[in-house]
């Protein structure tokens, strides 16, 4: 069941993409504050952590602690979603995402795009939500759920 509501989840953001939105590279403002907010997550390191945060499996870690310890309470959502920069840093480091800005009659948004494709993820809320419900959070089992959905998404999408 949580299969076929990520594969939802994720057709919902590519068919989102798809319709009336402008992609575009990050602007120097973007990295900036992607930066910072990394730098939120990481004063949490030692050492040892930042040698392991260097990896996806590192991050992946790093983010687990965090939420084991309950670290942010649900009201902290620039904290959270900096959680969710570092998740969308492992789509890049371990994918071959990278991020963009989309930008649409809603807004404008931070994003990760594998390459010149559809798929288009959008991972500054999906930690910050589910914390805002009071959800459960199996960081390995969320990305691995979308990570192997957005793989089906880029291999069909690869084919035609």
């Amino acid at each position: 069941m949580k299969q076929l509501w990520l594969l939802c989840m994720l057709v919902t953001l590519v068919a989102m993409a798809i319709a009336g939105q402008a992609i575009a590279a990050l602007e120097t403002a973007d990295q900036q504050q992607l930066q910072k907010q990394r730098d939120v997550i990481t004063r949490y390191l030692d050492a040892d952590g930042r040698a392991k945060f260097a990896t996806a499996v590192g991050k992946l870690g790093t983010l687990r602690a965090l939420l084991s310890a309950h670290i942010f309470k649900p009201t902290q959502t620039y904290e959270l979603q900096s959680m969710g920069v570092v998740l969308g840093d492992v789509f890049v480091q371990d994918m071959g995402f990278s991020w963009v800005v989309v930008t649409d009659e809603h807004g404008r948004d931070l994003a990760v795009r594998f390459k010149n494709t559809s798929v288009i993820l959008y991972p500054l809320t999906m930690i910050s939500k589910r914390v805002e419900r009071g959800d459960a959070i199996d960081i390995f089992e969320l990305y691995n759920g979308l990570a192997d959905q957005a793989q089906q998404l880029i291999d069909k999408e690869q084919k035609q």
